[in-house]
């Protein structure tokens, strides 16, 4: 998906909303356990209730990887249910992936090539190198960590050097030479709140991923406040607050209403820009 169609779907919809995919067998109503896949089953009916009012959905690979071969299966057949039955939603898988470039350029090929998903979320701390191999691929976006949402990014995230530039703005401005407003998003959490008006100033026109709307406590009109821009700019994803919104066997319904209830804010904010 280009940056022009993304776009063009935001309008379309009046939506920048992404559906997180944690799927927890733990967490889903239990009726579902009786299926042969039963996060399958889950995800299937989340999809379904909240294609309308959304416009990416992000797997998270850990909630696939802890059942083994199971997990890993049910994730390949959420991901060709998604391409088979809403081709034009974003697809991001979110895995953190990036190592030793000829290790990056395998992981590169599995999600790119093998399972064919639109973006990784990519750990940029190893350099360009480990960065680099996932952007080789035409129509292919990379998603880098850049400031996140959980207390522990003041640890490493918010450290200066000797010339008061902090660590994410480091990471903002080098990977700016490897990527490019077409190609590159960048994780940033919704609580963090007004530093996004730094980070605006640093990459006024990229896409940003933020998770943390919600559950974690992120504000939608704070992020529109100070991230949104004339392509609205933005990516903004609610997972539990969404799919984990009921665990009775109304959970589709439910999780159907939230995610219209967030689509109606957005609409809100993309009509006051």
């Amino acid at each position: 998906m280009t940056r022009q169609e993304l776009i063009q779907q935001i309008r379309e919809k009046q939506s920048f909303l992404c559906v997180g995919l944690d799927t927890d067998l733990k967490k889903i109503p239990q009726h579902l356990l009786a299926n042969e896949d039963p996060i399958f089953a889950f995800n299937k009916a989340i999809i379904d209730a909240t294609a309308p009012y959304c416009v990416a959905y992000k797997p998270n690979l850990a909630f696939y990887e802890a059942f083994g071969v199971k997990g890993i299966i049910s994730f390949e057949k959420t991901i060709k249910y998604l391409k088979a039955n809403y081709p034009h939603h974003f697809i991001i898988a979110d895995a953190k992936r990036g190592d030793i470039g000829n290790t990056s350029a395998m992981y590169a090929r599995t999600f790119f090539d093998e399972y064919d998903i639109d973006s990784l979320t990519v750990a940029p701390y190893m350099g360009e190198d480990s960065v680099m191999p996932f952007l080789g691929y035409e129509g292919k976006w990379v998603i880098l960590l850049a400031l996140t949402s959980n207390k522990g990014s003041h640890d490493f995230q918010l450290t200066e050097d000797s010339n008061g530039e902090r660590l994410f703005e480091k990471v903002l401005k080098t990977s700016q030479q490897w990527g490019n407003e077409e190609n590159m998003m960048y994780v940033v959490g919704a609580t963090q709140g007004k530093m996004f008006e730094d980070i605006r100033r640093i990459v006024p026109n990229h896409f940003l991923l933020v998770p943390g709307v919600g559950a974690q406590g992120g504000s939608l009109q704070e992020v529109c406040k100070y991230g949104m821009t004339k392509d609205c700019g933005l990516l903004v994803n609610s997972s539990r607050g969404i799919i984990y919104a009921s665990s009775g066997e109304d959970f589709a319904e439910v999780a159907s209403a939230k995610a219209k209830e967030l689509q109606k804010e957005m609409e809100k904010e993309l009509t006051s820009m």
